[in-house]
């Protein structure tokens, strides 16, 4: 093992320790709170930071309960619940219209190009092809549906 990795393993360990377990798991509910309930992970420019802030805490202490408790960090929780509802919007016959910069606008992210980054990543394919494969799909169990009715 290199120096630098033993030493940023070592660092991750102190880290996650800066935050006593009690209050680590009422930062836990309050983060859920307002990234989900609240629906945060919709601005834009939402950051650790400004979460922090809302909660009367520090950016460090953010850090250490969303590795600790999500295992992630918070860029990566944050897109999550983005690309769940982009997910929920890309498969609704009724959003269908809708350009990809506009969903990705809709749910949080800045440009088209970061959506469909971390779209690609976290689905293995684009928002295109998801939509394209849902609304394919709910086309079908129409059809379906339609020949068991007049049958």
């Amino acid at each position: 093992m290199k120096k630098n990795q033993l030493l940023s393993s070592e660092e991750s360990t102190s880290y996650r320790s800066l935050v006593r377990p009690a209050l680590m798991d009422v930062l836990q509910e309050k983060i859920m709170d307002y990234i989900v309930v609240r629906k945060k992970y919709k601005e834009k420019n939402y950051t650790a930071r400004q979460l922090a802030k809302d909660l009367g805490t520090n950016s460090r202490y953010i850090s250490a309960v969303v590795n600790t408790k999500f295992r992630m960090n918070y860029t990566a929780l944050v897109n999550k619940y983005r690309i769940e509802e982009a997910l929920q919007i890309l498969s609704d016959p009724q959003y269908s219209s809708l350009s990809i910069e506009k969903v990705a606008g809709m749910v949080g992210f800045i440009n088209r190009q970061s959506f469909y980054s971390v779209f690609r990543k976290q689905m293995n394919m684009t928002p295109v092809q998801y939509r394209k494969q849902q609304l394919e799909s709910l086309n079908d169990n129409d059809g379906n549906l339609s020949q068991k009715i007049t049958a």
